[in-house]
């Protein structure tokens, strides 16, 4: 799961990053209204933390540029500008989730979690497709009730093709997903046909359907 974290506050950024990151969450940084909107035009989160007191603009400005791209994003606005007026604009705006400053950060993952369930699972713990049974809380997978172990790599793929099931995904997408703002420095994706390789074996070895389909030439795709 891919985190954005647009917060002028190194300390405080770094803070919430090396949180995130012991909760399998890979995080990115923007410290300014211009580094946050080129980070938004070039790639795609799970879920955005957005301070409201950017240099050089207004958070909720930035908000309402995300939301006329249509993009499907998580924001928690994150701000020790703690008024009413603000958090009302940013819900109106179509902000997803207000948490003022100072919080407790085990409560912004809390937060987090409960936004990407939302969005992208249904706001369930427990995903089932037939033979297969995916904890999302827990971070385990079954088939046919029995355990299959995958790498932090493989359930995180696993998840981000479920939540994207009947979309073609590239292979393009599937490397920033796993490797962040770095992906584009990659000589190549050799990485990603391993990654995928592997889990489509311990799938198939556990008695899973192939659900995931190779499109040549394009990527892949989740589908019963």
């Amino acid at each position: 799961m891919k985190i954005l974290v647009i917060e002028d506050e190194k300390e405080l950024a770094q803070n919430i990053a090396d949180y995130l990151e012991t909760e399998n969450y890979l995080c990115e940084f923007a410290a300014t209204y211009t580094q946050a909107l080129e980070k938004i035009n070039l790639y795609h989160y799970d879920c955005i933390l957005l301070d409201l007191m950017l240099p050089g603009g207004n958070g909720l400005q930035l908000l309402q540029a995300i939301k006329e791209q249509n993009r499907q994003d998580g924001i928690i606005i994150i701000s020790a500008k703690n008024a009413i007026e603000d958090k009302v604009s940013g819900l109106k705006l179509g902000a997803d989730d207000y948490l003022a400053k100072p919080f407790h950060l085990p409560e912004l993952s809390a937060r987090i979690y409960s936004l990407i369930r939302r969005k992208q699972f249904n706001n369930t713990n427990i995903i089932e497709q037939k033979e297969l049974q995916i904890d999302v809380l827990a971070k385990t997978v079954k088939v046919n009730d029995e355990v299959v172990t995958l790498t932090r790599k493989e359930f995180d793929l696993l998840l981000f093709f479920i939540g994207n099931k009947n979309r073609v995904v590239s292979k393009s997408a599937l490397a920033e997903y796993l490797s962040g703002d770095i992906a584009d420095m990659l000589d190549n994706h050799d990485f990603i046909y391993a990654h995928i390789k592997n889990l489509k074996k311990k799938l198939a070895d556990a008695g899973c359907g192939n659900y995931l389909k190779t499109i040549y030439g394009s990527g892949y795709k989740w589908e019963l």
